[in-house]
């Protein structure tokens, strides 16, 4: 196949460094980029916040039912639910939470002692990732004003040629 056949050229993309507490080195440094017209099929929404306040004993539960709800409040199908409780004997005290969509997913992680939580949203179709996250958000701010939104990032995903 000749070099103009392929639909991709290659790109630089900046390095990637670690940060503090990232344990690996990994470095992007080319990636395909498309001369096609794409289209997505899907939203990927990803936050990280501070202030996060611990609730105590019903933590887990309560921070379930709060993805659980911004999830059923969306229209999305719930197929399965998890959280697991960290109380820092092999990682550091907090919790991951995951509902699995059948769009794909929605997660919460919180390391409780710094008082981090990211949330992470990744739908497909026509589900809104936005709308689930600004829901989640808004329910962690009413329990926890001091709540601060330090980073959010939302982008398309399954990118594809453009039909017609």
């Amino acid at each position: 196949m000749q070099e103009s056949e392929f639909p991709c050229s290659a790109a630089h993309l900046p390095t990637v460094h670690p940060t503090d507490g990232f344990k690996s080195n990994f470095t992007v440094s080319r990636a395909l980029t498309s001369k096609d017209v794409l289209a997505a099929h899907g939203q990927h929404v990803v936050l990280d916040l501070t202030g996060y306040v611990p609730r105590g004993p019903d933590e887990a539960a309560w921070v379930l039912s709060v993805l659980q709800d911004a999830v059923a409040r969306s229209g999305a199908r719930d197929v399965h639910a998890h959280v697991e409780v960290f109380d820092g004997s092999i990682s550091p005290p907090g919790f991951a939470a995951v509902v699995l969509l059948d769009e794909s997913h929605l997660s919460a992680h919180c390391y409780s002692e710094r008082g981090w939580l990211a949330i992470d949203c990744f739908t497909c179709g026509g589900t809104d990732a936005n709308g689930i996250v600004d829901d989640v958000v808004n329910a962690f701010l009413a329990d926890m004003p001091n709540l601060v939104v330090r980073q959010r990032v939302a982008f398309d995903r399954f990118l594809h040629p453009k039909e017609g």
